[in-house]
């Protein structure tokens, strides 16, 4: 019996690539380098400020300059932490299609809380999350299953109540671990077309809007066998 739908953020429920890159470009100019297009930075932004900084500056920065240069990045993108910022194309109907069939979401993700809980509130879905788990809430991040774990426990729902909605490996991985059915996504930030399909997620969704048909007929076979 579907219960509740549980989200990553960046890639999956929202599309932050912009504001993360533009936070890139913003330390990149201020040391006198060219910016880079979205083109470049968009894939690189699910794997965190680290990877944003190393696509800049190159691997070769000493510890304490990769780190100066990181909190740069950081406190550039809460700077503007929503200027570019979008739930993805699909995402605000399919959240009232949850809410008014009466099921929970919410979300678990990589990004840390202090980011998490400013980028929220610019966004007024039909509902509020359940439960929102930032690793801060955490001894171990994804695909570590701890954080689905605790969300579970939050919207007081066994994990094969729920599904895990993701648009990298290690969500995939993460419900798995959990012992939760998922969802991999092929809109968000993925390395290639279609690798998302590579998983072994047990759906695909190409589109956001292709994730409430996955739900509904799973809603359809709980009420056949009700």
């Amino acid at each position: 019996m579907l219960k509740a739908v549980f989200f990553d953020l960046d890639g999956t429920l929202l599309d932050t690539s912009i504001d993360l890159g533009s936070a890139l470009n913003v330390v990149l100019q201020h040391e006198g380098k060219a910016a880079l297009p979205h083109s470049v930075t968009r894939a690189a932004v699910s794997h965190g400020a680290n990877a944003l900084i190393k696509l800049g500056f190159g691997e070769t920065l000493s510890e304490a300059r990769h780190a100066e240069l990181r909190q740069m990045l950081l406190e550039a993108y809460l700077d503007n932490i929503a200027e570019h910022t979008v739930a993805f194309d699909g995402i605000e109907t399919l959240i009232e299609n949850l809410t008014a069939k009466g099921l929970k979401w919410g979300i678990i993700t990589n990004k840390p809380q202090t980011y998490t809980t400013a980028l929220m509130p610019h966004f007024h879905f039909a509902s509020q999350p359940t439960a929102t788990i930032c690793p801060d809430n955490l001894t171990a991040s994804k695909p570590n299953p701890e954080g689905i774990l605790l969300a579970c426990t939050l919207a007081k729902v066994a994990p094969h109540e729920a599904i895990y909605v993701g648009d990298h490996e290690r969500d995939i991985i993460a419900g798995k671990n959990a012992g939760m059915p998922t969802i991999a996504v092929g809109y968000g930030f993925t390395d290639t077309p279609h690798c998302h399909k590579q998983w072994g997620a047990d759906y695909n969704a190409q589109e956001a809007s292709d994730i409430w048909p996955i739900i509904d007929t799973l809603l359809q076979a709980n009420e056949c066998t009700a």
